[in-house]
């Protein structure tokens, strides 16, 4: 009796188990995000008698942002479901990452996506960390692709005189973004500065100086 009792049990888990995988793919044709609505692990569905054209439309990626006045010499211009509503649970988003002469995009993360780039001018030097600390980098030119797997350091860098813009592609429609720099030396409230020399192996002086370039964030 008792073994029969464990079978159903068993049986049941995998037919909920199947059921719940099942159900992780719409169940509709669209779900447009109601970016006003309420937030639960996404946006819940806009009214389809209120959706447009608009919602799957977007320019913001058509033209290079200025990257004059930004530290690092790079401009991102998201093109995710804040941006377009109806990429809501489509899984899929993209962005323009602009590079001046010099630029970089620092070195950082997406928690919740892998992401390849296209290279639209210019030329890069990009590359990403393996979990054994294996750096794997090359140059790329204008029409290559490269990708970066999903929760692994990546960086791209424009060492040369004239700009670089690529166009980067996600398989989330919110990848989210954790930069090394800003994550550690400018969290809220901040790391000790004890636990921080102990890591990169320096004096405290020199986690206080690094601090004041990432101020913290509120």
């Amino acid at each position: 009796m008792a073994t029969s009792m464990i079978h159903l049990f068993v049986t049941v888990l995998l037919v909920a188990a199947h059921t719940a995988f099942a159900e992780t793919n719409m169940l509709q044709d669209l779900c447009v995000a109601d970016l006003k609505g309420a937030k639960v692990n996404g946006y819940a569905c806009k009214d389809p008698s209120q959706i447009t054209p608009e919602d799957f439309y977007y320019i913001g990626l058509a033209a290079a942002a200025d990257t004059s006045n930004t530290a690092m010499g790079s401009a991102i211009t998201a093109g995710n479901v804040e941006k377009i509503p109806g990429l809501n649970m489509m899984g899929t988003s993209m962005s323009r990452i602009d590079y001046a002469p010099g630029g970089l995009n620092p070195p950082h993360l997406h928690p919740r996506a892998s992401e390849a780039i296209f290279v639209l001018e210019g030329r890069l030097f990009v590359g990403f960390l393996t979990t054994t600390g294996k750096l794997i980098s090359k140059h790329i030119n204008k029409g290559d692709v490269f990708v970066f797997p999903r929760a692994l350091l990546h960086f791209q860098q424009n060492p040369n005189n004239a700009p670089a813009s690529v166009i980067a592609a996600f398989d989330s429609q919110n990848p989210g973004t954790q930069s090394v720099g800003p994550s550690l030396f400018g969290a809220n409230p901040p790391i000790p500065d004890d636990l921080l020399a102990k890591a990169f192996g320096v004096e405290p002086q020199v986690i206080q100086k690094v601090k004041e370039k990432f101020p913290a964030k509120k």
